[in-house]
């Protein structure tokens, strides 16, 4: 029989799953059987190197390989299976152990010249340990799939966790509605609205909120503390099995862990009377899934009508249940109350009109309506049990409950649609009050085997979902003054449910290609209350009650073909179905719900290049198709219905870091959407009416550049950061065109033991710009005034250059490792 060949394994460590300050220690091997080649498999003649990647539990198991460098199939499957069979002590920060995940090359020696060498016991691999800070990603499953560590970055200047997801590429925000009104999100060439087209989640727990009075899918993350993400996945497309509901554009999913151990308090204050306290502490014995964080804002905002205050706190603790569980339980308190600027006419601006000081500076920031505004609360408990099983299977269980109430009132067409009372009173005005409030329960769970296919370990998952939603839904206008109701718009009770379930398989039937697929079900029920029917139709009195139900469901198959041209470059296509529900208050009695269904590809490449000096780029081109899409509309304050539609672009993202000195990171994007031509081919993704609204261009540059210095003889940590914007023109109704932006914000620090101090300018240059930018007609000059018909462009006014000065205090901490 022929005798094994020699290798060698050397392991490089890159820990994925860990940051923080505590010293990590590597994995130390406890069994490690060389690898076998089958008989039939002649050695070889040179040195063959296969680099495995291992992702190595907290149990010193060996649950997933992956091939990164090929020495040929039977090389790479030898080697595979060796590695599956290693068993390790885990590594550790601190006392806790951790998830790593690891760079093996297994190399094959060829037997000595003209000797025979006998099969010898193999010997523990050695361990060249380099450690980098970042969280464990699964494999993207599209080249729009970004996994985003936080890291450095967290020193760009940002007002509020939404800003992190501007670390995505093709991803604008904007805001008419004040601080604490949910962010329009832009995504790929989507107008996404507050949530309609991207499905948000926070730990798992989605947010987005089903027949939302402001808009179906609605979701504010401005309650989410930015100190405590940890990480962002923003798959952009599709392409996931485990995408649900409102996934059309794509997932936003907030990823929390405090690295930072012990306590720290920050005080800031700056312009326009802004103050923030947080307070965030992370138990030194304890893993970074353990943290409390409280968040207390107030200001008076840059002009009228902008004050806001809110508060809240999130909690999780991470325990361990028996040896081969963990059990995480997460809750969050949040309350807000802001006022909201509204709209302005651009014409009352420059006619020095509206009702401010004449100066240019006080009409640009100036507001018609000080009724405008809001408040909400948000209430979450979770809980997510983490299992492994035998023979390297997971299974995730995670149950939840949410509780929320909103109110926001809107003003966009002043007087324009309120028409004279029949007894001569005055016109009451325009302003619009969506009330909301409801209940969500569910559960999530996902469940992999431990199986291996084709040398390839844990190739299929499983998992579902069950989500029950009671909401009470009203839209209502108001007076212009007092603020009293006159007319009910609609008046629902609603109860959805949602049940969902998915398969994935991933395998790879040659060391240079991997294949993944899968299929989503998704199925409603849904259930309408509705308050508001006439009281007398033509058969004479009724109830004005009337009641339905409603039942839908939709597939969604995904798939996608991996190709690794070199070890650091792979050609990557994906191609998927998504869907979103149907508002609630839209639907019929005994209706088959109706779906907006979209179909979206993608094909491009990325690049990595792990060490010291991490790099990694990608770029690819995409096209998308949308059955039913929706349009802002000024008459109702939210968006509308306007029938198919299609996009087309392309996205280059790259980010670099050096040794925890250096991060940064950049993007561009180019996106077209139109609305098709009736009858037009589905492949002419080019022609049709532009969408409003949505900006061709994107670009965001985001860096930060950290080192110590020696003053009087102590050490001083400092750091700079910069954050840039650049916003192409957007469409606007009738043909009419925004101007491009171009936005700066740059924050900088010094800490000296426990005492940080800190400075941020946001909108360094001073830009007059317009965050929210409108074409419609409108009537703000009076009930008595005769309204124009011609439309007109309307704007909210973006904030001014803008200081906040920092404290934070370091209490409690662990030594700093070297």
């Amino acid at each position: 029989m022929r005798s094994s060949p020699v290798w060698i394994p050397t392991l490089v460590l890159c820990v994925l799953s860990a940051t923080g300050e505590l010293p990590v220690t590597p994995p130390v091997p406890l069994d490690a059987p060389g690898p076998v080649l089958p008989t039939e498999v002649p050695l070889p003649e040179v040195p063959a190197t296969v680099l495995l990647r291992l992702t190595i539990d907290r149990a010193g198991e060996v649950s997933q390989v992956e091939v990164r460098q090929s020495a040929g199939v039977a090389f790479d499957r030898a080697a595979m299976s060796a590695a599956l069979r290693w068993r390790f002590q885990p590594a550790r920060r601190g006392e806790e152990a951790i998830d790593v995940r690891v760079d093996v090359p297994v190399t094959f020696e060829p037997p000595v010249h003209g000797h025979h060498i006998e099969p010898v016991a193999p010997q523990p691999p050695s361990f060249s340990t380099t450690v980098r800070g970042a969280s464990q990603a699964p494999p993207p499953v599209a080249v729009g799939d970004f996994h985003i560590p936080v890291g450095q970055l967290a020193d760009v200047p940002r007002r509020s966790a939404s800003d992190l997801m501007l670390l995505a590429p093709g991803v604008m925000l904007a805001n008419h509605g004040g601080e604490g009104h949910a962010e329009s999100i832009y995504i790929r060439g989507f107008d996404a609205g507050e949530g309609k087209d991207v499905e948000l989640r926070l730990n798992g727990v989605p947010l987005n909120e089903v027949s939302h009075a402001h808009g179906h899918g609605y979701a504010d993350t401005y309650f989410i503390i930015p100190e405590l993400v940890e990480s962002l996945r923003v798959t952009e497309g599709p392409y996931d099995p485990s995408q649900g509901d409102f996934g059309v554009a794509g997932t936003v999913e907030y990823q929390l862990g405090l690295a930072r151990r012990g306590l720290t308090a920050s005080l800031s204050t700056g312009s326009y009377a802004a103050r923030r306290l947080s307070l965030l502490w992370g138990p030194p014995e304890a893993s970074e899934a353990t943290f409390v964080g409280l968040l207390l804002r107030q200001g008076h905002g840059f002009g009228p009508n902008r004050s806001y205050a809110n508060a809240g706190i999130m909690a999780q603790v991470e325990l361990r249940v028996g040896d081969e569980s963990r059990l995480r339980l997460f809750g969050t308190s949040y309350g807000s109350r802001f006022a909201s600027p509204g709209v302005v006419r651009e014409t009352d601006v420059v006619d020095s009109r509206m009702p401010c000081a004449p100066d240019s500076d006080s009409q640009f920031f100036c507001s018609y309506d000080p009724n405008q505004g809001g408040a909400g609360q948000r209430h979450i408990l979770s809980a997510e049990l983490q299992s492994r099983l035998k023979r390297g299977g997971r299974f995730v269980q995670q149950g939840y409950v949410i509780l929320r109430q909103t109110r926001i009132r809107d003003n966009f067409t002043g007087f324009l649609l309120d028409t004279t009372p029949p007894d001569g009173e005055r016109q009451r005005g325009d302003n619009t009050e969506g009330y909301y409030r409801g209940s969500t329960m569910g559960l999530r769970g996902r469940y992999t085997p431990g199986l291996t296919l084709l040398g390839q370990p844990q190739p299929l998952e499983l998992g579902y979902v069950a989500r029950y939603d009671d909401v009470r839904t009203r839209s209502r206008r108001l007076r212009d003054s007092g603020g009293v109701p006159y007319a009910t718009v609609f008046d629902n009770q609603v109860r959805t449910t949602n049940l969902g379930a998915y398969a994935s398989l991933r395998v790879a039937p040659l060391s240079w290609l991997t294949l993944r697929g899968g299929m989503r079900l998704d199925t409603f029920l849904f259930g309408v209350d509705d308050h508001n029917r006439p009281t007398e139709d033509r058969d004479g009195p009724r109830l004005p009650d009337e009641s339905l139900e409603a039942y839908g469901f939709f597939a969604s198959p995904r798939a996608s073909a991996e190709i690794r041209l070199t070890p650091r470059l792979t050609w990557l296509t994906s191609a998927g179905l998504g869907a979103r529900s149907s508002d609630a208050a839209a639907l019929s009695d005994a209706e088959l719900a109706p779906y907006a269904r979209v179909a979206s590809g993608e094909t491009g490449l990325g690049w990595r290049l792990d060490g010291p000096l991490a790099l990694e780029a990608r770029g690819a081109f995409f096209a998308t198709r949308v059955s039913q899409d929706f349009v802002f509309d000024e008459t109702v304050g939210r968006n509308q219905p306007v029938g198919a539609s299609q996009r087309l672009g392309a996205f280059v993202s790259a980010r670099g870091t050096l040794q925890d000195r250096v991060d940064i990171q950049a993007s561009l994007a180019w996106a077209r959407a139109t609305l098709p031509v009736p009858g037009a081919s589905a492949w002419k993704l080019w022609d049709g009416t532009v969408m409003p609204y949505i900006p061709e261009l994107l670009g965001r540059v985001d860096a930060s550049l950290r080192g110590t210095t020696r003053v009087a003889g102590q050490q001083v940590d400092w750091n700079v950061a910069l954050g840039h914007s650049a916003i192409g023109p957007r469409p606007l109704p009738l043909d009419r065109y925004s101007a491009p932006i171009f936005l700066f914000d740059v924050g900088t620090g010094a800490r000296w033991k426990a005492v940080e101090v800190g400075l941020s300018v946001e909108n360094l240059l001073d830009t007059r710009w317009r965050e929210s930018e409108f074409n419609y007609v409108s009537n703000f000059r009076g009930p008595d005034a005769p309204p124009s018909l011609m439309a007109t462009r309307h704007f909210t006014a973006g904030a001014p250059r803008t200081f906040m000065g920092t404290l934070t205090l370091h209490l409690d901490l662990q030594e700093d490792s070297p």
